[in-house]
C-alpha cells in the first residue's frame, strides 16, 4: 500500500473532505490522528476504522492546540510522515458587509491554524522527510462574490504554502496544495435548501459531477503523500472537475 506505515495528521477529519481523506489514507496503510469538534461523527469514524485511526476532540483554533495535536500523534503512532490542513470555517458576505469578525473567523480557523501546525509539526516532518498538504479554494483563486473573508485566508495559505515548499525543499518536506470541488454535507444542504442551486453550480463543471470526498479528494492526497510525488513541491492541484484553470 502506497502509505504504508506512515502517519497522518488531518484537521476537521470527522466529516466532508477531510473524512474521505482519513478513510482513503488508511485505505493505502496509514495511521492517522484527526482533529475535529465534532465529538460524535469523531467518535463514530474511529470506531469504523478501528486502531488505524484516533480522533481528537479539539478546537484547533485555540491556543496550543497545534502542539497537542502533534504530540497525540507520536504518543498513539510514534512519528508524523503527513501533515494535512483541511479545516477552516467561514461566512459569507458582500466585501462592503464583510466585518472584522468575519475576518477573524476565517483567519482563525483556516490560515492560522494552518501556519501554527506547519510550525508545530516541522521538527518531525523534518525526520520523516514528510509532506504537507494544504488547502486552497476556487473562491480565492476566482474571487468569487461574497467569499472576501475566505478568500482571503485560503490565498493567504497558498502564499504561506508557497514559502514553506522554497524554505523546507532542503529538509525534503514537500508541501502542495489542493483546491477541490466536492459533494460534502455542506453543498448538499445548501443545494437542497436552495433549488436550482445544483444545475447552476454543476453548469461550471466540464466534467458535470461534483467530487467524491474519499474517491477524488482523498485519493489526490494520498498520491501527494507517496513516494510517487516526492518531485513536485509548491504546486495548487486544482481537483475541481475542470472548473478552474490555472495559468
Amino acid at each position: 500500500m502506497g502509505l504504508g506505515g506512515k502517519v497522518a495528521i488531518v484537521t476537521g477529519g470527522a466529516g466532508g473532505i477531510g473524512r474521505g481523506i482519513v478513510r482513503a489514507f488508511v485505505d493505502e496503510g496509514a495511521s492517522v490522528v484527526f482533529a475535529d469538534i465534532d465529538a460524535a461523527a469523531g467518535r463514530a469514524l474511529e470506531h469504523e476504522l478501528g486502531g488505524r485511526a484516533k480522533y481528537l476532540d479539539i478546537d484547533i483554533a485555540a491556543d496550543g492546540s497545534a502542539e497537542k495535536i502533534c504530540a497525540a500523534a507520536i504518543e498513539a503512532f510514534g512519528a508524523v510522515h503527513i501533515l494535512v490542513n483541511n479545516a477552516h470555517a467561514s461566512r459569507q458576505a458582500l466585501l462592503v458587509e464583510t466585518t472584522q469578525e468575519m475576518f477573524d473567523l476565517s483567519f482563525g480557523t483556516g490560515f492560522y491554524p494552518t501556519v501554527r501546525l506547519m510550525q508545530a509539526a516541522y521538527p518531525h516532518l523534518r525526520e520523516t522527510a514528510g509532506s504537507v498538504i494544504n488547502f486552497a479554494s476556487g473562491a480565492g483563486i476566482e474571487g468569487q462574490r461574497t467569499q472576501a473573508s475566505y478568500a482571503a485566508a485560503k490565498e493567504a495559505i497558498r502564499a504561506v504554502s508557497r514559502v514553506a515548499a522554497n524554505e523546507w525543499a532542503a529538509d525534503n518536506i514537500n508541501v502542495n496544495v489542493i483546491s477541490p470541488l466536492a459533494l460534502t454535507e455542506g453543498v448538499r444542504a445548501y443545494m437542497e435548501a436552495n433549488p436550482g442551486a445544483e444545475d447552476a453550480l454543476l453548469n461550471g463543471v466540464p466534467l458535470r459531477r461534483f467530487g467524491d470526498p474519499q474517491q477524488d479528494i482523498g485519493r489526490v492526497a494520498v498520491f501527494l503523500a507517496s513516494a510517487d510525488a516526492g518531485y513536485i513541491t509548491g504546486q495548487t492541484l486544482m481537483v475541481d472537475g475542470g472548473t478552474v484553470k490555472l495559468r
